[in-house]
């Protein structure tokens, strides 16, 4: 259980990390393009004594792979921007509810479902995407950043597709456990790249050059970002790889500790609206999962 707690925990400092940056004029997409370096180096130092690390270009799934780390990095620019415009409780939850995605992939395009679906799961579902769509309205007095509606949004998209694809390069690619520690630092390292290659970019077309701080920051988004990762994947481990009663737990927690956070560390106004939206998607995770969880309907 203590993996799991660290892996909310992580998880959330992420979200924390994007919100503060504003604060100490931290560049965020500088910040979050160098923090795969971190990520990797972390990664490698972790590789166990009996795996080691290589790097095969003529291997099915590492040109996969590094695409997916482009991925990974718009997904983390986006979900940068939407926590500081849209706030941690908007972004967490469209986060955590794009798990839909993935489902809906597997139930449809994979077709590897471990269950039969049910009524139930399939309102669950349905009540994912109504749920983002509440948390991130906006009436009338409430603070609107200008441009935020879209990004939960997009965080929903982004982050459901990148998970999709990861569990396609998974089944399709990858039926060696001993690949995965492989695999992993592959694609952190198509990111790494493609972050690195965003900065030189940003330096020549807006000379943005290099400043310590966002280093620093670099730092701490790196090291949660990698670590809640390997975190969960422990949690898994411990629980016999039973993602479908790891993952709604996981994603129920980051949702809730990301709202209390947002509402008492930033003071994130939530209308009734907002907070209707935060407990469907609740309800939504329970609906989609209430039968690894054990509970009966």
């Amino acid at each position: 259980m203590i993996y799991l707690i660290l892996s909310i925990f992580l998880s959330v400092l992420l979200l924390i990390n994007f919100r503060i940056f504003p604060r100490f004029e931290i560049n965020t997409a500088q910040a979050i393009s160098l923090n795969y370096i971190v990520c990797f180096a972390l990664g490698f130092s972790l590789i166990p004594a009996d795996q080691h690390f290589t790097f095969n270009l003529k291997a099915d799934w590492a040109w996969y792979c590094l695409a997916l780390g482009v991925g990974f990095i718009i997904t983390f620019i986006l979900s940068g921007l939407s926590t500081q415009k849209a706030g941690m409780t908007a972004t967490s939850l469209a986060n955590n509810l794009s798990l839909v995605i993935p489902v809906l992939a597997s139930l449809i395009l994979y077709n590897t479902h471990a269950k039969d679906f049910e009524l139930l799961n399939y309102v669950g579902l349905a009540l994912a995407f109504i749920a983002v769509g509440l948390a991130t309205f906006k009436g009338k007095g409430q603070d609107l950043k200008k441009g935020s509606l879209w990004l939960p949004f997009a965080v929903f998209a982004m982050y459901g597709i990148t998970n999709s694809a990861i569990n396609y390069i998974n089944l399709r690619f990858i039926p060696d456990p001993s690949l995965v520690i492989p695999v992993t630092l592959v694609m952190v390292l198509g990111a790494m790249v493609s972050g690195v290659l965003l900065v030189i970019y940003r330096y020549f077309k807006h000379q943005e050059k290099f400043e310590l701080k966002n280093g620093i920051a670099a730092i701490s988004l790196g090291i949660p970002n990698f670590l809640s990762f390997y975190f969960l994947i422990l949690t898994l481990t411990y629980y016999g790889n039973s993602g479908a009663f790891v993952y709604p737990i996981y994603n129920m927690g980051v949702i809730l500790v990301s709202a209390l956070v947002g509402i008492f560390f930033f003071k994130e106004s939530l209308s009734k609206v907002n907070i209707a939206g935060l407990l469907l998607g609740l309800v939504a995770i329970l609906l989609i999962s209430y039968q690894e969880l054990g509970l009966s309907m």
